[in-house]
């Protein structure tokens, strides 16, 4: 969630960014997930945030406050200065540590985009890095099959899957998850949350 976003939503430009047809497949199947939430998504959607956080099956871990870069030249990102990164996560934090559940100290850069700094920056927090080797590509993806295959063909044992909930601008999601789930129980692969994998 950014500002951009939010005033997408204001002006009615978009319904939600909060595709429920994902958690409604998710918990119908009994799949396990980590969720990387903003702050801003959170604060926008807190019903949401209660389901997932109510699900004991479903962990929460932080992906900033408002989902601004940490580096230059980041997907056109606005940057915060580096003297501000380390409070920015921390906040984000707070908002999610008030809906308990699963917490999780896991953090993931938008846009996956980290230098040394930054590291440096949160090394004070504590706070698990997590990237991702499969990267499904379903933000403003403009149809379902493309994410598929770009899951199924890299998927390995221990792999981390980012994918998003951001409906409207990740809208084939929902249609490509049934199909993903599918080819990973074809393939023997048992989805597990981050705190599983990690361990391994």
């Amino acid at each position: 969630m950014t500002d951009g976003m939010l005033g997408n939503l204001r002006a009615g430009r978009v319904t939600s960014y909060a595709n429920l047809r994902i958690l409604d497949l998710l918990e119908r199947e009994r799949v396990p997930a980590t969720f990387f939430l903003t702050g801003k998504w959170v604060q926008r959607y807190p019903d949401v945030t209660r389901r997932i956080a109510d699900n004991p099956r479903f962990e929460l871990a932080n992906h900033t406050y408002g989902h601004a870069a940490f580096t230059a030249d980041c997907y056109d990102l606005p940057r915060l200065p580096v003297d501000e990164l380390a409070e920015d996560v921390a906040r984000t934090f707070e908002v999610i540590e008030a809906y308990g559940g699963r917490q999780t100290r896991y953090f993931r850069f938008p846009g996956l985009c980290h230098d040394a700094a930054a590291l440096d920056a949160l090394a004070p927090l504590g706070v698990t890095v997590v990237d991702g080797d499969v990267v499904s590509g379903d933000p403003f993806a403009t149809a379902w099959k493309p994410l598929v295959r770009a899951v199924l063909d890299h998927v390995r044992p221990g792999s981390v899957v980012i994918m998003h909930v951001t409906e409207a601008n990740a809208a084939m999601t929902d249609e490509a998850l049934p199909h993903i789930l599918a080819g990973l129980r074809d393939r023997g692969l048992v989805p597990a949350p981050l705190s599983e994998v990690l361990v391994v």
